[in-house]
């Protein structure tokens, strides 16, 4: 089992169109005018100023696994048909855990005491968006280095609490990476805080295989 990898800093591209999405923009079906445009704009880059992310990943081989259980080289068994099916054949997963920082978590709950529902909507979609792209960005750095060895992570990545992958299992991973040195906390039903913070599993696969290709995303 590899160390740890800690990423103090993420820098990504900002996932405009994932945003207005998010907050229910339909390119050729919404309608906005520009004044409202340019203000949730404004509220975009504001929301930019207070996320800070941060993550972790770690490489782990599979001792072994069965159609509902996987098993880690360090005693840790995962039970989850589902997850089982995303891994298929793989040898190897990677763990990895983010977070978009305390700041825009205390902006967006004082825009809701203040009744500031717009711009702390904006806020809650810009948080959410950017740290789902920050695990986007982890699994990009692994695979930079995967490549060297003719594998890659799965397509697809599974969450605690999704599916049958019950949500107590991200305890294990939050354990394992050792999120509390990137400012994460969790508590006693299993949840992180700050609250844009995230986890997932992905398989190492031969880069010639289709493992994952069909299970379900996070």
């Amino acid at each position: 089992m590899k160390s740890v990898i800690f990423f103090d800093s993420i820098n990504i591209s900002v996932p405009g169109r994932e945003i207005f999405r998010r907050l229910g923009y339909r390119k050729g079906i919404t309608r906005i005018g520009e004044d409202q445009k340019e203000l949730i704009e404004d509220y975009i880059e504001y929301a930019l100023s207070l996320i800070h992310l941060r993550g972790a990943g770690r490489r782990i081989s599979i001792k072994e696994k069965s159609f509902s259980n996987i098993v880690l080289s360090n005693g840790i068994a995962f039970k989850s048909k589902g997850l089982s099916k995303m891994i298929g054949d793989c040898e190897e997963i990677i763990l990895m855990g983010a977070t978009a920082g305390d700041d825009v978590i205390e902006s967006i709950r004082g825009d809701t005491e203040a009744n500031q529902l717009a711009r702390g909507v904006v806020l809650d979609a810009v948080a959410s968006e950017m740290v789902d792209a920050s695990l986007d960005w982890i699994v990009d750095y692994f695979n930079r280095d995967l490549r060297r060895e003719n594998k890659r992570l799965t397509k697809n990545r599974f969450s605690a609490g999704y599916g049958d992958f019950i949500l107590e299992n991200q305890k294990v991973i939050y354990d394992i990476l050792q999120l509390e040195r990137i400012g994460i906390q969790i508590n006693e039903n299993y949840i992180l805080t700050p609250e844009k913070s995230v986890t997932a599993v992905a398989g190492i696969q031969s880069r010639f295989s289709d493992t994952g290709r069909e299970s379900e995303s996070e």
